[in-house]
């Protein structure tokens, strides 16, 4: 499990991004779940995901609407399988509107880009 904290922060609301190996739901929901033992993941607001596997694309929003697709819609452009990407925000108390989508296709990119970088 690889985990990128902080990568961005706007209007109180911050964001990171994690990931690692991943071949089915139930191999997706004991990720989140190991995520969530860390305390600071448990309390956020939102822990949306997305994972392209050899059965079907898997996404979950996690009550932030739309962003399991646009982890997806990345995966797909990279042809990244097997392979889940969690980006977690923690609310600020401000709404972002749109920005919200900007900002989980910069952190899933942060992901991309440091995963390349290995």
């Amino acid at each position: 499990m690889r985990i990128l904290e902080n990568v961005i922060s706007d209007r109180g609301s911050k964001y990171a991004v994690s990931g690692g190996p991943c071949r089915s739901d139930a191999e997706a929901k004991a990720f989140i779940k190991e995520l969530c033992r860390k305390k600071k993941f448990a309390k956020a607001t939102h822990n949306t995901w997305a994972v392209l596997t050899s059965d079907a694309p898997l996404k979950n929003d996690d009550g932030e609407a739309g962003a399991g697709m646009v982890i997806l819609r990345m995966l797909e452009r990279e042809d990244l399988r097997d392979h889940i990407i969690v980006v977690t925000r923690w609310f600020g108390g401000k709404h972002l509107g749109g920005d919200r989508f900007r900002h989980v296709q910069d952190a899933v990119r942060y992901y991309l880009d440091d995963l390349r970088s290995r």
